[in-house]
């Protein structure tokens, strides 16, 4: 059992991560505003279908994420990106919400189910357009009041957690100020996740887990079609949009966002994107002669205080690990989302980590955050990293707004 107070864990039992896939994360406005969650989740998820070699008909659960409600449909989310996907009509699916700990939930829940025997394949998808965040109001419901019309950017507000009176922003310059992180380290931090993203793309590491999305319809029998348009007629886009030169002394340059040492060039980029993994039983792999990229192990979730919510991935590693009986000194690979160049700094200085094993193919800070999806992209990369480097242990792991941490602990078969 984990040794980190009021941490809720669980080891998985014969699950493994078959394969999976994701979109380009593209900054936000850009070629994907167009397109709803709900088609970039059914992109995702069928091409991580096609690459584990997965009949959609073998599929026994559907586990989306999802933060935004950013269609009129949104309701309906998980039960549409499995249908469109070619799952059964008796399938079921459900939303899974943990802020930016999403898309790790929902393979936490997905490995549950398999490790319960509720299934044998499981399809997990996180989904988010940043872009399409609604301008809302939520008390014109019986009309308006003369002087009284109140329409807000839900993106904007959303960022501000109202227990603590706290910014997310600025409860990564709170870690700043305790860990006495300074604007050039962040930055310095920043430059290397943009220059690692950089490194990735070229040797074509991303090509292994990218789909190019273009103007698409979806079918499915009895159903009516869905489509992605994108913003230019014929369009194609293959790479994530935000990765690019980021020098040094071009970071340096930029405005501090919230008074301190965070920037928009130093914090993770707002982008829309989807994500998708399939995971599958033990047996299910033996009996169909398949081979997984990465075995899931455990999970872990815990709470920390709202206005240092960054340093959540800190009890929630050391709570994975203990769960599966090792140090966090025995994984090779972490991946923590992201989200502030302080934050995480705070976090890798808290659990003394070695920056070599830590996001080695660069982070949000480059590649971007879009929250339902980025945890099921970590857990992805961090697979095909170990299989890539035919090292053992890794873990996806991010902080969550309101004070929380995640983790998930994968293994490489081959390296056992």
């Amino acid at each position: 059992m984990s040794t980190v107070p009021g941490a809720v864990t669980l080891s998985f039992d014969d699950v493994f991560l078959v394969d999976g896939a994701r979109t380009p994360f593209v900054d936000y406005n850009g070629a994907l505003s167009p397109v709803s969650p709900t088609d970039l989740g059914i992109k995702a998820g069928r091409e991580a279908l096609r690459r584990a070699g997965v009949d959609p008909s073998e599929v026994g659960t559907v586990v989306a994420g999802n933060m935004a409600q950013a269609s009129f449909d949104a309701y309906f989310l998980p039960r549409h990106v499995g249908l469109y996907c070619g799952a059964r009509t008796e399938v079921p699916a459900h939303l899974v919400q943990r802020i930016c700990g999403t898309g790790v939930e929902v393979i936490a829940q997905a490995a549950d189910a398999l490790s319960q025997k509720r299934a044998e394949v499981g399809l997990c998808v996180g989904t988010e357009s940043m872009s399409r965040n609604p301008v809302a109001a939520y008390t014109h419901r019986g009309g308006f009041r003369m002087g009284q019309v109140e329409f807000k950017d839900f993106l904007w507000e959303s960022l501000l957690d109202t227990d603590c009176d706290t910014t997310m922003g600025g409860t990564a310059e709170n870690l700043a100020r305790d860990f006495q992180i300074t604007r050039d380290e962040v930055d310095a931090f920043a430059a290397r996740s943009f220059e690692r993203a950089l490194a990735a793309r070229a040797s074509g590491f991303f090509d292994g887990e990218i789909v190019a999305v273009t103007d698409e319809t979806f079918e499915a029998d009895g159903l009516k079609p869905r489509a992605i348009k994108l913003k230019a007629k014929g369009e194609v886009v293959k790479e994530d949009s935000h990765v690019r030169p980021s020098p040094l002394e071009v970071l340096a340059k930029i405005r501090p966002a919230f008074g301190g040492v965070q920037t928009g060039g130093n914090s993770s980029a707002v982008v829309d994107g989807a994500a998708s993994v399939v995971l599958a039983s033990g047996g299910w792999l033996k009996a169909k002669g398949k081979a997984p990229l990465a075995r899931i192990v455990a999970s872990a979730a815990v709470g920390v205080p709202p206005h240092i919510m960054g340093i959540g991935p800190v009890p929630a590693i050391r709570a994975v690990c203990a769960r599966a009986g090792i140090a966090v000194a025995d994984v090779d690979r972490i991946e923590i989302n992201e989200a502030f160049g302080a934050q995480i700094m705070a976090c890798a200085r808290e659990l003394d980590l070695d920056e070599d094993r830590l996001n080695v193919n660069g982070g949000a800070i480059a590649i971007g955050h879009p929250l339902g999806a980025t945890g099921v992209r970590l857990a992805l990369t961090v697979s095909r990293e170990l299989k890539r480097s035919g090292l053992r242990y890794g873990i996806a792991s991010a902080c969550i707004g309101g004070g929380q941490g995640i983790a998930m602990l994968v293994e490489n078969p081959e390296a056992a």
